[in-house]
């Protein structure tokens, strides 16, 4: 891997590239690249979709490295293994991984592995994954942190057809040119799409993804001439699913398409680790309690813990709390503040509310006036 990077200094080169020049599986490549970097051994440019050789890349193409198992698998051997269970493998010690936008992602365990890991070997093998748990932890992180080469769907009610496989879109010049979607892009760059909130999408457009995760792995182009479009190698289906929220329907026909389904919680030791106020992680935890025994409706997760710590890092501890306490829904939100009392030690926890108004004379007339000996001075009138 390094040696290919060193070879062409100058090329940014891409997951699906890199895959189809040595002849590995994609998720192979993708491992290989995210240590090299992470070892600061090559460069991940900007959208973090393609990288390239640096100066430490060609002593790193002299050093042979002993890879995880499964890491330089050809995808030839991946597909034999379908049918073969896998050795039992140690589990990796992976530490935070940078995602594209910059961000932290901390792993998880998942089948005696970590979870990009887990997820990486899946892709290897062809096995579609569904992540579904509440909104807020960490499904999209780790699809992120797993395949640098992500591409996805923000999903929702008005998702059609054309926004997954794509549409006529008219240029400056009023010709109209067929723009490919995410799913096209995908396919024929063989790279992993995530669509986040598939269960919101209309199972009528969901069904255009249908062919492409099958045997076929193909699809047909109706806007677009008919055309056929067929899946390179490493092209990847994630789904994310979050099964509390409104609207959200998983459908027999789009779980039947999904191998693997993984529940994703959040994880209050991490919270912990990444040293949240450790009373505020108990307030979570009892309330994620409530809502697993069926008698709450909403609990924060990592993603609100993490929000509570940079609000309390501005605003201080009691108006933290009080987000806290606002952010939940309304049916839910006197238990929040009853836990948040009772657990945190805080008396009469409201919402974060604005008070009164402060007035241009009452901010003046906390400022000393020019020439005065302080706040207390007074002019006496003549």
């Amino acid at each position: 891997m390094a040696r290919m990077l060193a070879d062409r200094p100058t090329d940014p080169l891409t997951i699906g590239e890199i895959s189809k020049a040595l002849g590995h599986s994609h998720g192979a490549v993708q491992q290989a690249v995210t240590t090299l970097v992470r070892r600061g051994e090559a460069d991940q440019l900007g959208t973090g979709k393609q990288f390239r050789a640096n100066g430490k890349t060609a002593a790193a193409a002299q050093t042979a490295v002993i890879s995880p198992p499964g890491t330089h698998s050809p995808r030839a051997q991946a597909a034999t293994a379908r049918t073969t269970a896998p050795a039992p493998a140690a589990p990796n010690q992976v530490g935070p991984i940078r995602r594209a936008g910059g961000q932290l992602y901390h792993p998880r365990e998942l089948a005696d592995l970590p979870d990009v890991e887990a997820l990486a070997r899946l892709r290897d093998a062809d096995v579609p994954v569904l992540l579904y748990g509440p909104p807020g932890t960490g499904k999209t992180s780790l699809v992120e942190a797993a395949f640098p080469d992500l591409l996805t769907v923000a999903g929702d009610g008005d998702t059609t057809v054309g926004d997954l496989i794509g549409e006529y879109t008219q240029e400056d010049g009023g010709n109209y040119v067929f723009q490919y979607g995410p799913l096209v892009t995908a396919m024929t760059e063989g790279r992993a799409l995530l669509i986040d909130d598939a269960t919101l999408i209309s199972p009528k457009v969901l069904a255009a993804l249908y062919p492409a995760m099958d045997g076929r792995r193909q699809i047909q182009v109706k806007a677009h001439k008919g055309e056929t479009i067929k899946a390179e190698p490493g092209f990847y289906m994630v789904a994310g699913h979050n099964p509390g929220v409104h609207g959200a329907v998983l459908t027999e026909a789009l779980a039947s398409r999904f191998s693997v389904q993984i529940q994703v919680g959040t994880d209050y030791d991490l919270a912990l680790a990444l040293r949240i106020d450790a009373r505020v992680v108990r307030v979570a935890r009892h309330l994620a309690a409530q809502v697993e025994l069926g008698e709450l409706g909403w609990a924060p997760q990592l993603r609100e813990l993490l929000s509570y710590q940079k609000t309390e890092a501005v605003l201080g501890t009691k108006a933290a709390l009080a987000n806290l306490v606002g952010i939940a829904p309304i049916e839910d939100r006197d238990a929040v503040a009853a836990a948040v009392s009772k657990i945190a030690g805080v008396k009469q926890v409201a919402p974060l509310t604005l008070g009164r108004q402060l007035s241009a004379a009452t901010t003046s007339a906390a400022q000393p006036h020019p020439g005065s000996t302080g706040p207390a001075h007074r002019r006496r009138p003549r």
